[in-house]
């Protein structure tokens, strides 16, 4: 009989600060009706200036593990999704581990911008089928604020911090993971970046003066293909399952942008009365933003046991990924 491999335990956190339309009013030309309109964000969270991507991810890590009732020495893999870690050496897996305290545990990060947790996911449940770890936990952690230019008004409306993290393990219910799909295209690569800080373009006085080191975009471009290639990453893994969008109970998309969540489910006939959606309070998190939503779904007893639950999430490379998910 096949390993069934799910969510043993769910955990998120958001920094305490909010950062609110009105306040951006304040820093950019811009005005709460134009970036609801827009976007649907109402509000973000913002770390604090000692508040590091590892931190976040600790925090929801430990809440992850307290709500499974998980000894956490018994996981043994690490997998943290981010493009705003710490450091770029090390992994902001190894600082969790080391903060943690797990003392036998492997980890890595993942680098797929906001399909990161959905990789994550993946990668450790494919670990864990083979027998070669037991139990996984899984992080989608960004201080997105930390890349965020403040006098970029079409980009720092949209970006907020947080973490959400999951541990994995095999389940004896019918509550796990169906399947996945993933893929990339680094054909568009150029589109949504941070393009100064790597060895294509090292840190100078130049880059630092030219607002190099901010998250750059193209945002009609980056929309468009958001839009087909989730509709076609959730058909997908849907007829992968041998399923169609009516035997979804529950739709999360990555939460980027109210206008591309509604075009999604438009797209796939979905009605938002069963997509669930919290980007009007916490914005774009990237890798963070699935598994907060989802954490934050179940905690409020929104999402019930036997639910069937699609996530699909796209990012910068371009990467993007589905999972249906029972819980």
């Amino acid at each position: 009989m096949n390993k069934k491999i799910g969510i043993l335990g769910m955990g998120s956190y958001v920094p305490e600060k909010v950062l609110t339309n009105a306040d951006l009013e304040k820093m950019v030309d811009t005005s709460d009706e134009w970036i609801t309109t827009r976007t649907g964000i109402k509000e973000r969270h913002i770390a604090a200036p000692d508040e590091f991507t590892s931190d976040l991810a600790v925090a929801a890590a430990r809440r992850a593990i307290a709500d499974g009732n998980i000894n956490k020495d018994d996981i043994s893999l690490i997998i943290v999704g981010t493009a705003t870690g710490d450091y770029l050496f090390p992994s902001t897996a190894c600082l969790v581990q080391n903060k943690l305290g797990i003392k036998e545990a492997v980890g890595f990060d993942v680098s797929a911008a906001c399909s990161g947790f959905i990789y994550g996911v993946e990668i450790a449940r494919q670990f864990i089928l083979t027998g070669k770890y037991k139990k996984a936990l899984v992080i989608g952690a960004e201080k997105l604020s930390s890349i965020t230019d403040y006098t970029d008004r079409n980009i720092c409306v949209l970006l907020g911090d947080g973490a959400g993290a999951c541990v994995l393990g095999e389940k004896h219910d019918n509550a796990y993971i169906l399947d996945s799909y993933m893929r990339v295209d680094g054909s568009c690569g150029s589109l949504l970046k941070l393009p100064a800080g790597g060895s294509a373009m090292p840190a100078s006085h130049k880059t630092v003066d030219d607002h190099l080191h901010y998250m750059k975009m193209e945002g009609r471009d980056v929309f468009k293909r958001a839009v087909q290639v989730m509709c076609d990453s959730s058909l997908t893994v849907l007829d992968n399952c041998g399923l169609t969008a009516d035997d979804i109970n529950w739709f999360i998309p990555h939460q980027a942008n109210i206008r591309i969540i509604k075009a999604i489910a438009k797209r796939l006939k979905i009605s938002m009365d069963r997509v669930y959606t919290n980007v009007d309070r916490f914005g774009n998190m990237s890798a963070a933003s699935i598994p907060v939503a989802l954490d934050e779904a179940v905690k409020n007893g929104i999402m019930k046991k036997g639910d069937r639950v699609l996530l699909v999430a796209f990012g910068a490379g371009f990467t993007w990924g589905s999972i249906i998910l029972q819980l």
